[in-house]
C-alpha cells in the first residue's frame, strides 16, 4: 500500500517516493544478494544481460518448460484480456460487468444521512462508508452464496481529494491548508472498517441497510489488547493504566477472514499519525525510531493528546497490531491480538494446516523488512465457533530467513531463545512482540523488498509473497540486473511436505515484474504474456477455489509503466507458469486493493483506492489533481460529486464462474 512517510497525505507520481523510507539498520544480506548468490552457485549466470536476468529469476521448472509454453501454454485462465492503459474510467474483461457496490459516503445504516461532500461531519461519517477502502472480505450468512457480510478496511484519507476549499497550487505543487479539529475528526471517522450485509437481487449485489450486523469501526472505537503483551507497562497510558483498553485502529491495510468467520484488520503505517518529541533519554526512543515514529503526517496530535508522544509516550505502542473483530456481534469489542507481533502489518491471510492448527502469513511493508508467519498453539474446531475465538492469543511467531541454496528457515521469535534475552532488552515475551522488528534483526532474518500480501494456497502447500519494490537497492546483482528494484517480484514458498506449520521449506521466484520487452529490466513473465499482460509493483493477491493466483498492483502509472493498476491472472503451474493476463484496470491515479473472490467463484470484489490521486503525467489531465480540479470524477462522473473510492463487484454476464 501507499507509504505515507514519503507521500505526505497526497500521492506523488515519483516511484522512488512510494516505497517507504527503509528503517532497517542491520547488515544482513538483502533478498537480492541472496538470490544472486544462489543462482551464481548454480551456474545460471550466462549470456547477455537479458538471458542472465531470465536465468537468474525464473525457476528451473519454468526454464525447462519455456519452449513448451509457446507451443501449448495450457493456461488455467480463459477470458478476453483488457487493454492496458490510462484513462478516467475503469475497465473489465469483455463478457463481465463491474458494478460499483459501495462508495465513500454511502449509507451503512438505513437512518444514516445522505452523503453531502460540501457539509461533511464526524457524526455523518461514522454512519457512512469510510474512505480509501483496502482489504475486502466476504463472510457468507447461513451458508448462502447470495447473502453475506462484506468486511472492508479503510486505510487512510486524502484530504486534497476529500475536502473542498483547502488546496492552493504553488509552483505547480499542491499545498493543503492546516487542518482544524472538525476536519481531523472527520478523518478519524473515515478510518477503520465497515461491516455491512449484502445480498444478490436479480443477479446483482446490493447493500442491506437494515442489516442487523452492520457496523462502522473508526479511530475512536473502544478495543481490547489481548495476548502476551496485554497489560504490560509499555502499553499503559494516562487514560488506560491497565494497558488493556485502547481507542480505535488506524491505517488498516490488507487483512483477512479467519476460518471461524471473524474479520482481521492489519495496522500498517502507524507512524504518520504521531507528532511531538519523546522526552530526552526515553526508553522507547530506539523502538520508535525503528518504526519511524513520530512522522507527523497527520495533525491528529494537535487535538488529541494521545497522538502526541511528548504528552503520552506509550500510546504508539498500542498500534501496529493485528485486530480481530467478531462480525456476528455488532456490539463486540474488537481485540488487538498481540501474539502476532507489532510492525507495519500489510495483511494476515490464514490457512488450516494438516494437524488443525491455523497459520497466518504476515508481511512487514517496508523496504528491507521481513516476512513472518504465526502458528496457533490450539487447533481449529469447525464444529464449535466459540472454541476458536481466542486462538490468536497463543502460538508462535516466526520470521523468515531465505538462503542461496533455495531453503527458507522459519526462526521462532521466542523470549529467552538465541539473542532474544534480557541482556538485549527482551525481558519478557511482551518485549519481543512490542519490538518485533528489532527481535527479527537480531535473528538475522532476510531483509526483503517491501513484503506485502502473502497468500497461502491450501491446495498445494505453497505461499506467494508479494514484494512491491525497493528503489534503494544500490548494487546490481544477477537476480536484479538493475541498480534498484523498481517493479518488484513474487516469491513462491514451498513449505516442507506441504505442511504450513513447517519450520523450513524451499523457495523460488515465480516472476520478476516489469516490462519484459526492455532487456535491462530483466522481467521474467512467460513468453506468452502479451503487451497488456505484464505488470509492476505486485501488492495484494487472492487464491481462488481452484488454486489459481490473482494479483493486484500498486504503483503503475503513465510515468512509471504507461498503465494504471489493476487485477491480473497469473499462472503458477505447468507450461504456462509465469503467464499473466489483465482482467480489470482502475481509473487514473487509483490503486487496486482487496481482491476477494467468492467460494463459488461467481463474484470478484475489488477495492478501488484513491482514484484521481494523480494525473500530472497523463495527457488527459496534465496537472495536479485535487477536489476542485480532478483528473477523474469516477465513479459518479457528476460535477457536483468528488472522486470517491469504492468497492466494485465483478460478475460474469449471464452468470457463471470467473476467469
Amino acid at each position: 500500500m501507499r507509504d505515507q512517510q514519503t507521500r505526505n497525505i497526497f500521492r506523488t507520481s515519483k516511484l522512488e517516493e512510494a516505497d517507504g523510507p527503509g528503517l532497517n539498520p542491520t547488515a544482513s544480506r538483502t533478498m537480492g544478494e541472496i538470490i544472486a548468490a544462489r543462482f551464481s552457485r548454480r551456474g545460471f549466470l550466462k549470456g547477455s544481460m537479458a538471458v542472465t536476468a531470465i536465468s537468474a529469476t525464473v525457476s528451473p521448472m519454468a526454464l525447462l518448460s519455456a519452449t513448451d509454453a509457446q507451443a501449448a501454454p495450457a493456461s488455467a485462465f480463459n477470458f478476453p484480456e483488457v487493454t492496458a492503459g490510462v484513462d478516467a474510467d475503469h475497465h473489465v474483461a469483455e463478457g463481465y460487468d463491474a458494478d460499483v457496490l459501495l462508495r465513500w459516503g454511502d449509507k451503512v445504516f438505513a437512518d444514516a444521512p445522505d452523503f453531502d461532500p460540501l457539509n461533511q461531519s464526524e457524526a455523518a461519517q461514522e454512519r457512512q462508508f469510510g474512505y480509501n477502502n483496502d482489504f475486502v472480505g466476504f463472510i457468507p450468512l447461513d451458508g448462502a452464496d447470495d447473502r453475506g457480510l462484506l468486511v472492508v478496511n479503510h486505510e487512510y484519507t486524502n484530504e486534497h481529494l476529500m475536502f473542498p476549499g483547502i488546496v492552493t497550487i504553488k509552483d505547480g505543487e499542491i499545498e493543503v491548508s492546516e487542518a482544524d479539529e472538525a476536519r481531523v475528526n472527520i478523518e478519524m471517522a473515515a478510518h477503520g472498517g465497515t461491516i455491512i450485509e449484502i445480498r444478490k437481487v436479480d443477479g446483482k449485489w446490493q447493500p442491506v441497510l437494515d442489516g442487523a450486523l452492520n457496523r462502522r469501526i473508526t479511530a475512536k472505537t473502544p478495543m481490547e489488547l489481548t495476548g502476551p503483551a496485554a497489560g504490560h507497562a509499555r502499553l499503559q497510558t494516562v487514560a488506560d493504566p491497565t494497558g488493556r483498553a485502547v481507542l480505535g485502529t488506524i491505517n488498516n491495510c490488507a487483512g483477512g477472514v479467519t476460518p471461524w468467520g471473524t474479520y482481521i484488520m492489519a495496522e500498517e503505517n502507524i507512524h504518520g499519525y504521531f507528532t511531538g518529541t519523546l522526552p530526552e533519554g526515553h526508553a522507547e526512543a530506539a523502538n520508535y525510531e525503528r518504526l519511524g515514529i513520530p512522522d507527523s503526517t497527520y495533525a491528529w496530535g494537535r487535538f488529541h493528546d494521545r497522538f502526541d508522544v511528548s504528552k503520552d509516550p506509550n500510546e504508539a505502542n498500542r498500534f501496529g497490531w493485528i485486530v480481530e473483530v467478531d462480525v456476528m456481534d455488532p456490539n463486540s469489542t474488537p481485540k488487538k491480538r498481540t501474539a502476532l507481533g507489532r510492525f507495519k502489518h500489510e495483511g494476515a491471510e490464514s490457512v488450516v494446516a494438516k494437524d488443525g492448527r491455523v497459520v497466518f502469513y504476515l508481511g512487514d511493508d517496508e523496504r528491507f523488512d521481513y516476512v513472518y508467519k504465526f502458528v496457533t498453539a490450539g487447533k481449529y474446531n469447525p464444529e464449535d465457533r466459540a472454541a476458536n475465538m481466542d486462538l490468536l492469543d497463543e502460538g508462535t511467531l516466526y520470521v523468515a530467513r531465505f538462503d542461496e541454496g533455495g531453503r527458507v528457515e522459519w526462526l521462532p521469535l521466542v523470549q529467552g531463545e538465541g539473542p532474544l534475552t534480557a541482556a538485549n532488552g527482551f525481558a519478557t515475551q511482551a518485549d519481543v512482540l512490542i519490538e518485533t522488528r528489532r527481535a527479527a534483526d537480531l535473528l538475522e532474518a532476510t531483509p526483503m523488498d517491501r513484503p506485502e500480501d502473502i497468500q497461502p494456497n491450501p491446495l498445494t502447500g505453497r505461499a506467494y509473497v508479494m514484494l512491491t519494490n525497493n528503489t534503494k537497492r544500490e548494487e546490481a546483482n544477477a537476480a536484479n540486473p538493475r541498480v534498484d528494484n523498481a517493479f518488484g517480484h513474487i516469491i513462491e514458498i514451498i513449505e516442507q511436505d506441504g505442511d504450513f506449520t513447517a519450520t523450513s521449506g524451499t523457495w523460488e521466484i515465480l516472476v520478476k515484474c516489469g516490462d519484459p520487452s526492455i532487456a535491462e529490466v530483466g522481467a521474467t513473465f512467460s513468453t506468452e504474456t502479451t503487451v497488456d499482460g505484464w505488470f509492476g509493483m505486485p501488492d495484494n493477491a487472492a487464491v481462488d477455489a481452484e488454486g489459481r493466483l490473482w494479483v493486484s498492483t500498486d504503483g503503475n502509472s503513465m510515468a512509471d509503466t504507461g498503465r494504471t493498476d489493476g487485477l491480473w491472472a497469473l499462472d503458477t503451474e505447468g507450461a504456462a507458469r509465469g503467464t499473466s493476463r489483465l482482467f480489470y484496470r482502475v481509473p487514473v491515479g487509483a490503486e487496486l486493493c482487496g481482491p476477494c473472490i467468492t467460494e463459488d467463484m461467481t463474484t470478484f470484489f475489488v477495492a478501488v483506492q484513491h482514484p484521481g490521486d494523480g494525473g500530472e503525467d497523463w495527457e488527459g489531465h496534465g496537472r495536479p489533481s485535487y477536489y476542485e480540479d480532478l483528473s477523474t470524477r469516477w465513479p459518479d462522473f457528476d460535477d457536483a460529486m468528488p472522486v470517491r473510492p469504492a468497492v466494485v463487484a465483478i460478475t460474469r454476464q449471464g452468470g457463471g464462474r470467473i476467469g
